[in-house]
């Protein structure tokens, strides 16, 4: 459990409550393998250790299989991440979350138990992401190999992006990798176009070729390449919430559509913001969400409550 704050959510009851006073129906209970009975169809929020959460997943007699399972887990960065609280007319700084391990050892035993757990509730024909960087990588890419089998690779999508900083000493580091696997060889996948500018941005006239024009020039409409250039949430974005490592909506809308489709049961068990819970539901899907860290918890709730998404609240001991 994260060390108690003042941004304590103090068994969640006045989260809760100001949700109630929305017009929402929201729910808060402990959380235990007696009470749960099924995740489909229902929005659902776990505050506590992911690990207890897939375990009881795991155990349910007739389990709910997951179509999509997404995670934005630490990076290996060594540092603590920060979130800007709001407080009236106030901004402070707070710890989102400890990103510190004695070795990389440590980090990979505390991810790979993790993936087990989460390859087992996952559908066979469902697809992993898991979002890393160049931290940890090609480690991870190799457990992967270990758990879900080398043949079960899918794709390593590069999401890139712009950001302030650079160096002198290397080139700029301005993408994240995000390893795709499936559960089995047949899994569900739902290719998303792009367009893909002809050379010189003339027409081609091919025969049977559709082309289309923009104020840039001629293109054909293609299968989305492996290579995404998303913006970052920047700080004048209106989707930013103030958490470290936030991610924009348009990168969780592409994943949840590429693998998943409506009334499928999608999962981020390391919500963070909130990103992922609110873009599915609002494409028509079911989520769970976990999170150890009370003030992911806490935003995600109220980005839900913002926008009148209904949730069901559990929370560990």
């Amino acid at each position: 459990m994260p060390k108690k704050s003042a941004y304590r959510l103090s068994n969640m009851e006045h989260l809760v409550k100001a949700m109630n006073r929305a017009g929402n129906e929201y729910v808060a209970m402990n959380f235990a393998p007696s009470q749960v009975k099924r995740f489909a169809n229902v929005n659902t929020i776990y505050y506590g250790d992911n690990k207890e959460l897939l375990n009881i997943m795991r155990s349910q007699k007739e389990p709910d299989k997951l179509s999509l399972i997404y995670i934005d887990p630490p990076f290996y960065t060594k540092s603590d991440r920060e979130a800007v609280i709001t407080e009236g007319e106030q901004k402070r700084k707070t710890v989102a979350y400890r990103d510190r391990w004695d070795d990389m050892g440590e980090y990979l035993t505390m991810l790979g138990l993790r993936l087990m757990l989460m390859r087992d509730v996952l559908s066979e024909d469902g697809l992993i992401f898991v979002h890393v960087d160049w931290h940890a990588a090609h480690y991870v890419r190799l457990m992967m190999d270990d758990i879900f089998g080398a043949e079960r690779f899918v794709n390593e999508i590069i999401w890139q992006y712009k950001s302030g900083g650079s160096t002198k000493k290397h080139f700029a580091r301005k993408h994240d990798n995000i390893l795709v696997y499936s559960k089995s060889a047949k899994y569900s996948f739902y290719p998303q176009k792009e367009k893909s500018y002809n050379r010189g941005l003339k027409p081609y006239r091919f025969k049977g070729v559709e082309e289309f024009q923009d104020d840039i020039g001629w293109y054909t409409m293609v299968n989305m390449k492996d290579v995404w250039n998303i913006d970052m949430v920047g700080r004048t974005s209106g989707e930013r919430n103030g958490y470290a490592t936030q991610k924009p909506e348009k990168l969780m809308e592409r994943i949840i559509l590429s693998a998943s489709k409506k009334g499928d049961l999608v999962a981020d068990f390391f919500c963070g913001s909130g990103t992922f819970g609110v873009v599915a539901a609002r494409l028509g899907r079911s989520f769970i969400m976990a999170d150890n860290s009370e003030l992911a918890v806490n935003i995600s709730a109220e980005r839900l409550d913002k926008e009148k998404i209904p949730v069901i609240f559990h929370y560990g001991d």
